[in-house]
C-alpha cells in the first residue's frame, strides 16, 4: 500500500467537499438561465466535442485504474485516478463554457430514439449531479490512507462515475446533429 498523501482532517474535508460540491451544483443549475451572446470567432459547440473527448478519456482512465488496482499496482492506480480527477476539472470548465456560449440545444430525434435519448440523458444528469461529493470523499479516503473505507466507497462510486463518463459522449453523439 501507498503512504498517505494527506493528513486526516475529516471536519475540514467534509466542509471543503460540501462547499465545492454545492458551488459546482449551483453553477451548473444556473447555466440553464444564463447565456452570453458573444461571438467568439469559432463554433462554440467545439466545447461539447471537447467535453465528449474528455469524458471518453476519463472512462478509459477509470477502467485502466481499476485494472491497475486489481493487479496491486497502487501507484499507477493513484496516478490514473488523479488524472481522471484533473480531467474532470477541465471538463467542468469546458462544460460551463459550452453552456454559457451555446445555450440549450433541443433534441430533434423522434420515436424510440427520442425515448432512449431522454432515458440516457436523465440518468446521466441525475448521476452527474450527485456523484461529485462521492468522488471527492472516495479520493479523500485514499489520500489519507484509509484504504478499506476507500475500497467500500469505490465499489459504489466507480460504477456511477464510469456510467456518467460513458453516457456523456453518448448524449453528445445523439444531440450533436441538432447543434445550430
Amino acid at each position: 500500500m501507498l503512504q498517505p498523501s494527506l493528513k486526516k482532517n475529516d471536519s475540514r474535508a467534509k466542509l471543503l467537499i460540501g462547499i465545492f460540491s454545492f458551488v459546482v451544483f449551483a453553477v451548473v443549475v444556473s447555466l440553464g438561465k444564463i447565456q452570453l451572446k458573444v461571438d467568439l470567432g469559432f463554433n462554440v459547440h467545439v466545447f461539447a466535442t471537447i467535453n465528449a473527448f474528455i469524458n471518453s478519456v476519463i472512462a478509459v482512465l477509470l477502467v485502466l485504474a481499476l485494472i491497475a488496482v486489481k493487479n496491486k499496482n497502487f501507484l499507477l492506480h493513484k496516478r490514473m485516478m488523479m488524472s481522471a480527477l484533473l480531467l474532470s476539472i477541465l471538463f467542468l470548465v469546458s462544460y460551463i463554457a459550452h453552456h454559457l456560449f451555446a445555450g440549450e440545444t433541443k433534441f430533434g430525434g423522434e420515436g424510440v430514439l427520442k425515448t432512449i435519448y431522454y432515458i440516457i440523458l436523465i440518468t446521466h444528469i441525475f448521476l452527474a449531479a450527485i456523484i461529485l461529493p462521492f468522488i471527492l470523499f472516495t479520493a479523500y479516503r485514499a489520500l489519507i490512507g484509509e484504504y478499506e473505507t476507500h475500497k467500500k466507497l469505490a465499489k459504489i462510486t466507480w460504477p456511477l462515475w464510469f456510467y456518467v463518463a460513458v453516457t456523456g459522449p453518448i448524449v453528445y453523439l445523439m444531440i450533436s446533429p441538432y447543434y445550430g
